[in-house]
């Protein structure tokens, strides 16, 4: 198994996977989505709100700020020492006071960790009037998207690498209909980039030409959509995917002994 980084920056990665499978394409899919621990808002005690939002919309808001932290810091509630009922280990307390009129913003929360903060400071949560006022706290903890979207990691997709599985007679045709220039000849031999979507209009034009996709071969398009960057989120959910491995193993030699 071979991977190739095509593109990255802070927030997307595209990468080439080879000598895979769908099945296990799909698994890291999926676990890059919702199988990775992140860390969200869970829950907000008000204390004052006079803004104009009900306190059920400002913790709404509240839940899917994205929050840069370093998941080696905190466990997650349930493997946690403490069993789930809350310590500084599995837990980050955010408090907010403000008084308007301002607009209340993602970095007026005020977070226990010194490692954690909102990846976007400036994110608008409420605007609050002359005399009005917000306080709250509220408390942040390690989750799964699969569980819940506010803990999603982020977006991934994949589809597999073109390549030309026959020849037809048109090719000067079937060049210039392909719209993303994805087509060219190399070496008096027709090939097609990775650019290529299989849309198909090149084989509309020259019916005899056949374009495949590689189902050994795949391009991954990774966004983030939490605090951590898009390569963090491809190695925790290789990770992910080992430790679930070796748990099955472990259930299945019981079943043998």
């Amino acid at each position: 198994m071979k991977v190739k980084i095509i593109e990255k920056d802070e927030r997307v990665i595209k990468f080439i996977l080879e000598g895979s499978n769908p099945q296990f394409a799909n698994a890291l899919r999926r676990t890059m989505i919702g199988g990775i621990p992140v860390l969200a808002i869970k829950e907000v005690d008000f204390y004052e709100n006079d803004s104009a939002l009900f306190d059920e919309l400002i913790a709404q808001r509240l839940s899917l700020i994205p929050f840069v932290f370093e998941p080696k810091e905190l466990n997650l509630p349930e493997d946690c020492s403490c069993e789930g009922k809350g310590c500084m280990q599995c837990q980050v307390v955010f408090a907010l006071d403000k008084k308007g009129p301002c607009v209340v913003r993602a970095d007026d929360l005020k977070s226990t960790h010194e490692s954690v903060k909102p990846l976007y400071p400036e994110m608008p949560i409420v605007e609050l009037l002359d005399g009005q006022k917000l306080k709250l706290e509220a408390t942040g903890v390690l989750g799964f998207g699969k569980n819940h979207a506010k803990w999603q990691a982020a977006k991934a997709f994949y589809r597999y690498f073109p390549f030309v599985e026959k020849e037809g007679k048109n090719s000067e045709k079937a060049i210039e209909a392909c719209s993303k220039n994805a087509l060219k000849f190399e070496n008096k031999k027709l090939v097609v980039a990775e650019d290529c979507d299989l849309c198909g209009e090149c084989m509309k034009v020259d019916p005899e030409l056949k374009i495949s996709g590689d189902e050994t071969k795949f391009i991954f398009t990774v966004e983030s959509v939490c605090g951590l960057p898009p390569e963090r989120i491809v190695i925790s959910a290789i990770e992910e995917l080992k430790k679930k491995i070796k748990s099955l193993k472990k259930d299945v030699q019981k079943i043998k002994k």
